[in-house]
């Protein structure tokens, strides 16, 4: 626990003005971020008498070492830099909102050729047009089902588009009339994209013209005597009747705004959001946060706000956003929204009338979700408390092991040998800090090895970062060997063993793989209380030895065995068995199979990219244009190879020595003879004939191989 006063700002040093501030913690990691009016005053309330502060406040002060700040113009460019840092440094003790589930959106793709309607989540996309969210995606889908007899848009993917486009039939829908199917050209582009601009104007509220406009054309058609044409907009205005039924009108006057409602005590709050537009709820969501900081209703709704327009920009944030209660100042987050939105945007307490009332719907929603949230967390921490006690008991910890770390290797019968690193931290998944690496220090199969070329570079590189970050001096390690010495600088890390990837990137590092000091998250930088692994004695004697040559002796390890589930400990002869029903082997088993499965995904994906190689990758200087340009002249590569030189240098853009290249790697790269099933006599593709992934088993006696039985190899089938 550190004393404030060791890193409080002499008197003077803060401006009287407005900006944010980080506070950092020893590891240099930014724990908190704020922003303040005045930076002088906002400051100076951190560093008084600790038994003065808030309680979650106290808890941040004693775990910063440092404070440093950033001067801004105004209060609305402190907001926006406040968001843009809490989203990219994560940081531990500022309100964070978990949004309890994807939420699905109606979606129009008005960034293609020809629009297609159809259910989207995660990210928004440049060019999509969004209505939502819903609260089932079944719910887009009855709405549209019921506007395409109206209008009738693509629905179909990009492969089925295509396909219809070559073979000259439409699909189904388009035979029905609930497509107009620009496939086969029954409309053109510019036609098509029409009836999007009028899908979406419908979907944005403006619903009265298109009645409007129907009922006039069914009226000329029963006075033309067209009955039959009158009939078909009867039943078009009925769907669109029966879509807009879907969604009641609870404002009036056309009304655009988003309601925002909070339920909190003293640890939690949630937050509910009800979309209004065109008078009608078209959405709803909701998101509950630990209260890790000191914070009023106000505060709340201003960081709801933050998450909820962040990203968004234009029509996305409503004319009207209505709350519980204002920030302070509201002035700024007006401002902001007001910016955003590219036009006025009023920030109110509803006070009487239907929005008032529609305010206390949303506010008993939020008081019921963050109930049922109470009930499933009080459960879910209870049992995540109970498996890490156990297991730091049966491990003989001294105390819970609050991160873990598990590692697990896979390959193909000896080739593409790759590692996983998943990582738990309180029992739940960290995925952003999982890592995958390619075993490069040697050829051939072998899982021990592996595992302590694996352990090796990950804790060689937290001792690096230890090093760079001065938390070590080399008076401590004045007792390691040679090893341990060499392996505290990453310029020591041989080509050989370099190559590791990262799971949130996939980008490849090498060398220097830390960030400056900026308070991101480094990818090696905090040490795990456990290390798993997956297998039993040998792996984790090799983990074991692995962890000792580099001079770490604070961090337990064990490796946990799919045969029987027995857990191995370091230099003992018999496993500990923990009970069938015990919550710590089971939330072992959780570590162990995500690391199985991220290990095996990994490896697949490699094994895909080579079986997909080509004997061209090998010809220098061919690019992927020239490469497609040679298959589709001669129609494969197995009449490409009878090809001469002269046949090839036919083909536009290949010169005589790119052609020579060509022949020559193509010669080289004899094709492989076609795998047959014995069994059967069958000729089998490449995907079907490759062996199957192996991967440590935990088996104290051997590693299982490529015909072992679907048991032990667990997830892998």
């Amino acid at each position: 626990m550190a004393d404030p006063s060791s890193y409080r700002p002499k008197p003077g040093q803060i401006p009287d003005s407005p900006g944010v501030y980080k506070f950092r913690d020893e590891h240099r990691r930014v724990i908190y971020v704020g922003k303040a009016k005045s930076l002088r005053q906002r400051l100076a309330s951190y560093f008084q008498d600790l038994a003065g502060l808030h309680p979650r406040t106290r808890t941040m002060v004693t775990t910063a070492a440092s404070v440093e700040w950033t001067v801004v113009s105004t209060e609305v460019e402190a907001l926006q830099l406040e968001y843009s840092w809490i989203k990219e440094f994560d940081p531990r003790f500022n309100v964070k909102y978990r949004d309890d589930k994807s939420y699905p959106y109606l979606a129009v793709t008005m960034n293609e050729e020809f629009p297609r309607v159809q259910v989207m989540r995660g990210h928004k996309r440049k060019g999509v047009r969004y209505f939502g969210p819903y609260g089932h995606a079944w719910a887009i889908r009855d709405t549209v089902d019921l506007l395409l007899r109206v209008f009738p848009v693509r629905t179909c993917s990009a492969g089925v588009f295509k396909n219809a486009a070559r073979t000259g039939r439409p699909c189904l829908l388009g035979y029905i009339g609930k497509c107009s199917a620009p496939c086969v050209g029954r409309v053109s582009a510019e036609e098509h994209r029409d009836l999007a601009e009028e899908f979406c104007d419908f979907m944005a509220g403006r619903t009265g013209t298109y009645i409007r406009r129907l009922e006039k054309q069914m009226t000329d058609a029963a006075e033309e005597m067209e009955y039959e044409r009158a009939a078909r907009l009867r039943d078009d205005i009925e769907a669109l009747k029966k879509a807009m039924e879907k969604n009641a009108v609870v404002l009036a006057d056309a009304t655009d705004a988003d309601l925002m409602a909070v339920a909190e005590d003293e640890l939690e709050a949630a937050v509910q959001i009800f979309h209004v537009r065109g008078g009608r709820v078209r959405g709803q969501r909701g998101w509950v946060t630990d209260k890790v900081e000191a914070v009023t209703t106000g505060d709340l709704v201003e960081h709801a706000l933050q998450q909820l327009y962040g990203e968004e920009r234009g029509d996305s944030v409503p004319k009207e956003v209505l709350v519980p209660a204002l920030p302070d100042p509201v002035e700024p987050v007006q401002e902001w929204l007001t910016e955003r939105r590219g036009s006025n945007v009023s920030l109110r307490i509803p006070q009487r009338g239907d929005k008032k009332a529609l305010m206390e719907t949303v506010q008993r929603n939020a008081l019921q979700a963050l109930g049922l949230h109470k009930t499933k967390r009080a459960s879910d921490l209870t049992t995540r408390s109970r498996a890490l006690e156990e297991i730091a008991g049966a491990l003989d910890l001294d105390s819970a092991p609050l991160r873990i770390e598990c590692f697990d290797i896979s390959h193909l019968q000896g080739d593409d040998v790759v590692a996983s690193m998943v990582v738990f931290e309180d029992g739940l998944q960290r995925k952003s800090e999982y890592r995958r690496f390619q075993i490069k220090g040697f050829e051939g199969q072998d899982d021990v090895r592996s595992m302590h070329e694996v352990i090796t570079r990950r804790f060689r590189r937290y001792l690096a970062e230890k090093e760079r970050t001065g938390e070590w001096t080399d008076g401590e390690n004045a007792s390691t060997d040679g090893a341990s010495a060499e392996g505290a600088t990453l310029g020591n890390v041989t080509p050989a063993t370099a190559t590791l990837e990262s799971d949130t990137t996939g980008n490849a590092f090498a060398g220097n793989a830390f960030t400056e000091e900026d308070g991101r998250p480094k990818r090696f930088a905090y040490p795990p209380q456990l290390v798993v692994v997956d297998g039993g004695q040998p792996q984790v004697a090799a983990a074991k030895r692995a962890l000792d040559e580099l001079g770490i002796d604070d961090i337990a390890v064990c490796g946990l065995a799919k045969r029987l589930e027995e857990v191995w400990l370091p230099h003992e002869d018999d496993p500990v068995v923990l009970p069938r029903t015990s919550e710590g082997l089971y939330l072992l088993q959780r570590v162990r199979d995500e690391a199985h499965r991220f290990a095996i995904t990994y490896q697949r994906t490699k094994r895909a990219k080579r079986f997909k190689a080509s004997p061209l990758d090998e010809v220098p200087g061919l690019g992927e244009t020239r490469k497609q340009a040679l298959i589709k002249h001669f129609g494969s590569v197995k009449k490409l190879r009878s090809a001469t030189i002269d046949q090839i240098c036919e083909v536009p853009g290949i010169g005589r020595k790119t052609a020579e290249a060509v022949a020559v790697a193509l010669a080289q790269a004899a094709p492989a003879a076609p795998a047959v099933n014995t069994a059967t006599g069958e000729i089998m593709e490449d995907e079907e004939a490759g062996a199957s992934v192996t991967t440590t088993t935990g088996s104290p006696e051997e590693p299982v191989s490529a015909g072992a039985s679907h048991e032990r190899r667990g997830q892998e089938t």
